[in-house]
């Protein structure tokens, strides 16, 4: 089994093969639109408009398994992100990343690319490690997703070649991305 074996739904409905993206250098992130890392939004654009011609395709998949924080229908979302930050990049269905219900991409993702804890060095890993702990120290248990904004990087071939946590900006990508490129 490798990521192109998965079928997703589009924002509007549509059921897509992940297949569509063989041969394309990919990152596949859950999102939220009320959620302190959103404006991570901005970047990931910021990528794709850098990267697309070369073969990047960054996939956004809303989810609101953590504190609610992607409440509205896949309309609203799509007009979020289009409105405040140009969002032009696929977004897939409102989608769960953790847990029993998760997706099964999602499912494989964290077992190809398991959890190596936040950067604590840096103040967002160090907040979020904390914040995790004290409401839902179960969520730190297993590789499942931690929170909104987990990005996973993918090559040509399909293999998941780096995890990057919500704390980690997108612009730190650019080298691995390069890299894949």
């Amino acid at each position: 089994m490798g990521i192109y074996s998965f079928d997703v739904e589009t924002i509007k409905g549509e059921q897509q093969s992940m297949e569509q993206y063989k041969g394309k250098v990919l990152i596949v992130v859950n999102t939220a639109s009320k959620c302190g890392f959103t404006p991570q939004y901005s970047d990931l654009q910021k990528l794709y408009v850098e990267y697309k011609d070369q073969g990047l395709e960054i996939l956004g998949f809303p989810s609101n398994q953590f504190a609610e924080q992607e409440p509205g229908t896949n309309s609203d979302v799509q007009s979020f992100c289009q409105l405040n930050y140009g969002v032009t990049f696929p977004l897939f269905d409102k989608t769960d990343v953790r847990d029993e219900t998760a997706h099964p991409l999602f499912s494989y993702l964290t077992e190809e690319a398991p959890f190596a804890g936040f950067n604590t060095s840096e103040p967002s890993g160090k907040m979020l490690n904390a914040f995790l702990e004290e409401k839902l120290p179960h969520y730190l248990e297993g590789n499942s997703v931690k929170w909104n904004f987990t990005k996973f990087l993918i090559d040509r071939e399909g293999n998941v070649i780096k995890r990057f946590e919500s704390t980690d900006e997108p612009l730190a990508m650019k080298a691995e991305i390069e890299a894949l490129l």
